[in-house]
């Protein structure tokens, strides 16, 4: 600090305040909206769970199924559905997701186009050139149960269409508090579960058949997907925004601690040589 003047650091205090009130703000904030998305993750879970159930036990009750949503075919073009966040101030959160799903992009040899929900998901894979399907759910913050739902019907039409032959979803697991994992799947086209040595497949009749009711199910299952993965998604932003927040507090309150230990300091140096200097008159 050689050569900075008591009222340099002094402003450097007063910014460094307003830097802390800030992060503090905006840690507080995510921790309220933490605990509803937590909540939203723990009611969103068991839906999913069970219609993944049902649907293994349509293809596993129906040993002649056959259906278009799990005929594997030859990948030509193949479309990421990537969730992130709207703003930054959030760790590694974006970068994170949105480089996992760029390096399996690379690695494909084939045609890739992406689905993108949440701002920085647009604006990252904009700028790598990456074709964009639509860019009608760019605010996360404003995608709806519904929104998931219409997105996954048009998802579906591609693909019986042959727009895009495998359909992958991206998105962040809220593990905990502290721990937020990026993940990728295939959700379509889906994966025939194999029975077990000693599990028998269960006797269901379905109407007007097994055929008809997974093809009307399977928009249903990838709506419920997207929306179990932007809930988890959500958490786990709010999450890492909340630690990154706590940490830039902390560092603030550390840096304000320094400069005001080094302006005490100085205004002390300042005080001795004025007395010095006083001293020095009043003998000369």
């Amino acid at each position: 600090m050689a050569g900075v003047s008591m009222k340099d650091i002094k402003l450097r205090i007063k910014s460094m305040e307003s830097t802390k009130q800030i992060t503090k703000a905006m840690q507080m904030v995510a921790a309220s909206k933490l605990r509803h998305a937590q909540e939203r993750v723990a009611n969103s879970r068991p839906y999913f769970e069970i219609l993944s159930e049902t649907m293994d036990d349509i293809i596993r009750s129906n040993g002649e199924f056959t259906s278009p949503y799990v005929t594997a075919r030859p990948v030509k073009t193949v479309c990421y559905v990537a969730i992130a966040g709207d703003r930054g101030l959030a760790g590694g959160y974006n970068s994170n997701i949105l480089k996992k799903i760029l390096g399996e992009m690379k690695a494909l040899r084939c045609a890739v186009c992406v689905l993108p929900i949440g701002k920085k998901a647009a604006e990252f894979f904009r700028s790598a050139g990456i074709p964009l399907l639509t860019e009608a759910y760019a605010e996360a913050e404003n995608v709806s149960i519904g929104d998931c739902f219409t997105m996954a019907k048009e998802l579906s039409k591609g693909f019986l269409a042959g727009e895009f032959d495998e359909i992958y979803l991206g998105w962040t697991n809220f593990v905990s508090v502290l721990s937020q994992v990026p993940a990728t799947r295939g959700i379509l086209p889906l994966v025939r579960q194999p029975l077990e040595a000693k599990e028998a497949a269960a006797e269901v009749l379905y109407e007007p058949s097994a055929e008809a009711v997974f093809d009307a199910i399977v928009p249903e299952y990838l709506g419920g997907t997207i929306y179990g993965a932007l809930c988890e998604s959500v958490a786990s932003e709010l999450a890492a925004r909340r630690t990154a927040m706590d940490a830039a507090t902390k560092n603030a309150e550390e840096m304000i601690g320094d400069l005001s230990l080094k302006y005490n300091r100085a205004r002390q140096g300042a005080i001795t040589q004025e007395i010095t200097e006083i001293v020095g008159g009043a003998e000369s």
